[in-house]
């Protein structure tokens, strides 16, 4: 990534000037951390949950930015941002709150991971006292995951309890998030989250949540892939199938669906697809086409369509890990 952005080449060109351009790139960015995160349904009440979550974008932002350009400001903001919640944070509380984690905490540990290994000036106090906000206020919050909530849920939850074990060197965390996202008893699972032809578990509901659902599991393949574990290939490419059906939907052509049944037996949404926010493209397809079109050589026509619909990913839904044309778009085979 970094020799393309220096290179000038598109489309990390264009993406890395998108992110320049955003107000979560910027040295005069100061967070806003709060003691307790109070989210309720729909986001009623919402006590810094939006504030958590665009903290996190900002610190990866930075991190990324550090780690193109070299410029130490960007660490030591990345670490203001850690600082201000890991001194402040007690609690993450109500309804929202496994999806507040799930959501955030991926953008925290990824921008921890790049500074843990690539600055030195991390002070080994401030690096332990994130981690025991890491340890002792999120991990909690997820560690039991939510299996009868609609997937997207557990897709998040899983893609962060990943990022926790592999930070915190807790390789039973990773292992078990794993497990849990392979075959697991919960609708966030790859096998449970989509039938064989594709189908989502939220088809029926809108394409929005469909789209947060296939990106948490996208990241949650990849984070696996860093660590030589194939999440992608599960279920002979459920997640593939998953991507491509959406797409084709989203690309105005029709679909098989079936009203679908949880890993619990119930009934969920009705017999016909959702047709709501079908038009609504989310920074969501990058991963997975790198993945199964760059390293697989797998056709994805119709998440094609979407990317050059999409294209630079960038950060404007906040529940989606930013700037995934920078990192994920079009790299040759590893």
């Amino acid at each position: 990534m970094k020799s393309k952005v220096l290179a000038g080449e598109s489309p990390w060109k264009e993406a890395w000037t998108q992110l320049k351009s955003s107000e979560i790139a910027s040295l005069d960015y100061k967070p806003t951390p709060f003691k307790v995160v109070s989210n309720g349904p729909y986001n009623k009440p919402d006590n810094g949950g939006k504030e958590f979550v665009r903290d996190g974008a900002a610190a990866y932002t930075m991190a990324l930015q550090w780690y193109v350009e070299r410029d130490k400001a960007y660490a030591e903001k990345a670490i203001e941002i850690f600082n201000a919640w890991a001194n402040t944070l007690d609690s993450v509380v109500n309804h929202n709150r496994q999806l507040k984690v799930g959501t955030a905490g991926i953008k925290y540990l990824n921008a921890a991971e790049i500074l843990k290994y690539t600055y030195k000036g991390w002070k080994t106090k401030d690096r332990k006292a994130f981690e025991k906000m890491v340890a002792n206020i999120w991990y909690p919050v997820i560690k039991d995951w939510t299996p009868r909530y609609n997937g997207n849920w557990d897709a998040a939850n899983g893609q962060t309890l990943m990022c926790i074990g592999i930070f915190l060197d807790r390789r039973d965390i990773f292992d078990s998030a794993c497990r849990q996202l392979t075959d697991g008893d919960t609708n966030g699972s790859i096998k449970n989250y989509f039938y064989e032809n594709g189908q989502c578990q939220e088809s029926g509901r809108d394409q929005q949540h469909v789209q947060m659902g296939i990106a948490f599991l996208s990241c949650a393949a990849e984070i696996a892939w860093k660590q030589h574990v194939d999440l992608y290939g599960a279920f002979d490419n459920r997640l593939y199938k998953g991507f491509e059906y959406t797409a084709k939907y989203m690309s105005g052509e029709e679909v098989p669906h079936v009203q679908y049944v949880t890993w619990f037996g119930k009934n969920v949404y009705g017999p016909e697809i959702s047709p709501n926010q079908r038009e609504r493209i989310c920074p969501a397809w990058e991963r997975a086409y790198h993945h199964y079109h760059d390293r697989k050589g797998m056709d994805m026509p119709y998440t094609r369509k979407m990317i050059e619909k999409s294209r630079p990913e960038g950060t404007e839904i906040q529940s989606f890990m930013p700037w995934a044309s920078l990192t994920s778009a079009d790299f040759p085979a590893e």
